[in-house]
């Protein structure tokens, strides 16, 4: 419960401070929670993801996984057998082809990207995304996470240190979601799904907080 209202605040907060674009946005929508069919995967979603709040009430809090260790540039999440591991790394405009308007940047290496403030410069990249199930690794694509950017691992609040990132677990466990929330810079989400020990799909929304 007490999880729910805080993605309610933050949800009452940052969709009031939407900004219209004075220039294009290539950013499809075709990975938005709201693009999701399958109605266990949505009921799962909507538990814990910020674009699915408005379906959260009576949904089933699903098991998360115990943060094992992290630090600036990683995160390391274990429990039920299982292990994921995200890395991060600093953005190079010199490896990257960016597409600009003016100043604006609409595409990083002639593709939409998401993460920051859509125009900026990205700061940080997402570098890898392992999965350990049992002795079996699950290989994440790097299509997966190449066009996301300004992954956030910690916030602070009242002098403490905490985190908005979480690995759940469905009812039955034969799903994994690896959730990313950076509310503070752009407003974005993004979701991993493992299904079965495999890759299934990602869920990215974007766009809370301008």
């Amino acid at each position: 419960m007490r999880y729910l209202i805080s993605l309610v605040l933050i949800y009452s907060s940052v969709t009031c401070l939407a900004q219209d674009l004075d220039y294009p946005d290539f950013r499809s929508k075709k990975d938005n929670f709201s693009k999701v069919r399958e109605a266990a995967l949505r009921a799962d979603l909507a538990s814990f993801t910020l674009s699915g709040v408005d379906e959260s009430i009576g949904k089933a809090v699903l098991k998360n996984l115990p943060i094992k260790d992290y630090g600036n540039n990683f995160m390391i999440f274990e429990g039920d057998n299982i292990q994921v591991t995200i890395r991060t790394g600093v953005f190079d405009p010199s490896k990257y082809k960016i597409n600009r308007q003016e100043s604006h940047v609409l595409k990083i290496n002639g593709h939409p990207y998401y993460g920051g403030n859509y125009g900026d410069l990205p700061k940080t990249t997402i570098q890898s995304i392992s999965v350990l199930i049992g002795k079996d690794t699950v290989a994440i694509p790097p299509e997966a996470y190449s066009d996301l950017f300004e992954p956030r691992f910690s916030y602070s609040q009242s002098g403490s240190v905490k985190t908005r990132n979480n690995v759940y677990l469905s009812a039955d466990k034969s799903r994994i979601y690896i959730y990313m929330l950076n509310a503070e810079t752009g407003g974005t989400e993004y979701t991993w799904v493992i299904q079965d020990k495999n890759y299934l799909r990602r869920v990215v929304d974007f766009g809370f907080l301008k």
